[in-house]
């Protein structure tokens, strides 16, 4: 074998390598991301494993903006049995959310009384989609993938952390398809 054969084998070998190990460390599930608080510190969504998870991409000048509401509601009535609602603020559809993660939080708590947990402002589309959101977008299943239309879309994950529901955003979160879903997955 000749230099430039064994050159070639070594970049197929490579190649190789390095393909098997991005297969082997893809996500499989949403325990696989670590996002920073809104606080600004680190919050692996691997420390809500056995819970189930409501994750939703919020915004404060939305004219969905008043599910907080029922989001806080929900939180409040199935926390106590493992269930956990995320919020994901982002400033992605009409630059619905434009305030710093300060005044996020402050707006939150304040208007809305919110206690479940929030994330730093993120991308949930476009060239700078956070990684989380591409995972939801791109590798979950057909019924759940795809573009995110809009503010307040839902994410209704198991306790093993996969993705198993996916609600737009003007189902609402004390819906009966919603309580359903959590209901339904809370007695698993």
């Amino acid at each position: 074998m000749n230099a430039a054969s064994r050159t070639m084998v070594r970049l197929c070998f490579l190649l190789l390598v390095t393909f098997m190990a991005d297969a082997m460390f893809a996500a499989s599930t949403i325990y696989n991301f670590t996002l920073p608080s809104i606080d600004g510190k680190p919050m692996p969504l691997a420390d809500f494993k056995g819970k189930v998870i409501l994750m939703v991409n919020v915004a404060s000048q939305c004219g969905y903006t008043p599910q907080y509401t029922a989001l806080e509601a929900l939180y409040e009535k199935y926390k106590d049995r493992g269930f956990v609602i995320v919020g994901f603020p982002a400033n992605n559809f009409g630059a619905q959310e434009p305030g710093t993660n300060v005044e996020i939080k402050t707006f939150c708590s304040r208007k809305y009384s919110v206690t479940f947990p929030l994330y730093s402002k993120i991308s949930v589309k476009g060239s700078d989609q956070a990684p989380l959101y591409q995972y939801l977008t791109e590798q979950t299943d057909s019924s759940i993938k795809g573009d995110i239309k809009w503010n307040f879309t839902k994410f209704l994950v198991d306790r093993n952390g996969h993705v198993v529901r996916r609600f737009e955003p003007a189902v609402t979160p004390d819906s009966k398809e919603v309580v359903d879903g959590v209901e339904q997955l809370l007695k698993q």
